[in-house]
């Protein structure tokens, strides 16, 4: 059984107490409207105000964060996930949730052609373009907005990418669905992004890492540990693998795969629009 914290829309604060898959059910008040933020459920249209205002705090150390979380991992983890992408000069990329512009600037070195990085939060892309000012890059287009409600055209780019950013929005199979309908035939959805270990006494010592020394180190570098408890719960939350290759062949992608890397630490979600 689980513990999770829920906030209706009085702001009170109850308590529930359930397994994973019991807990909305178990309380049918929780389900309408609601929405999760790490192991707290709020209002639905809450949450995208809220996870803008937990990146604008942590904007200034993300990358730092991302650096000591992960020992350096993350930046193999996306330079595999780039290569998997295979870019080419043909190609216009769309990368959502992208606002540290990494997956942009390594899909431009790998060959890629034209990039436009879409982020709900502005300080994330103003983090983004100072780097990419610091390298030299050619990222032209950068785009505040959300994932559910993407600000393009149906069917025009040619590769969409989110890069630890699906377990944040309000509602994935919406932003799933968004994704697919700016790909154009032919086009290609990949997502990288934390997932469920293979190994249940790796599951153990993972835990033990996420829910205390990762919390402890947002606290000494970021000063704020809550953000980083709700990125660890957020984790938690998302989907396993099977589990989100069945969403993305709801909203009409095809050939629908995934990749492990790290043990499953995280995954490379694939699929195409056919």
């Amino acid at each position: 059984m689980e513990y999770y914290k829920v906030i209706d829309d009085n702001g009170d604060v109850r308590k529930l107490i359930c397994s994973k898959d019991e807990k909305f059910a178990s309380d049918p008040k929780i389900h309408k409207d609601m929405t999760n933020f790490g192991f707290t459920y709020v209002a639905a249209n809450k949450k995208s105000l809220m996870i803008r205002e937990l990146f604008d705090d942590v904007a200034p150390n993300y990358d730092l964060m991302n650096d000591l979380m992960s020992f350096g991992i993350h930046r193999i983890w996306k330079q595999a996930f780039v290569d998997l992408l295979a870019p080419r000069q043909a190609h216009w990329l769309l990368d959502v949730a992208g606002g540290t512009g990494d997956i942009a600037n390594l899909w431009q070195k790998r060959g890629g052609g034209r990039v436009t990085v879409c982020d709900i939060n502005a300080k994330m892309i103003a983090v983004g373009q100072n780097r990419m000012k610091k390298n030299n890059s050619n990222i032209m287009d950068w785009i505040v907005g959300n994932a559910e409600h993407l600000p393009l055209g149906e069917g025009l780019v040619d590769r969409v990418t989110i890069a630890f950013g699906l377990r944040n929005v309000t509602d994935i199979d919406s932003a799933l669905a968004e994704m697919t309908r700016v790909l154009r035939r032919g086009g290609r959805f990949m997502c990288l992004e934390f997932s469920q270990p293979s190994q249940k006494l790796f599951n153990s010592i993972y835990d033990i890492y996420s829910f205390r020394v990762l919390p402890w180190l947002g606290e000494q570098i970021a000063h704020n540990r809550a953000a980083y408890n709700y990125l660890i719960e957020s984790i938690r939350q998302f989907p396993n693998q099977h589990d989100l290759a069945t969403r993305m062949s709801r909203v009409g992608l095809e050939h629908v795969q995934w990749r492990n890397l790290s043990g499953g630490i995280v995954a490379i979600h694939s699929g195409w629009r056919f």
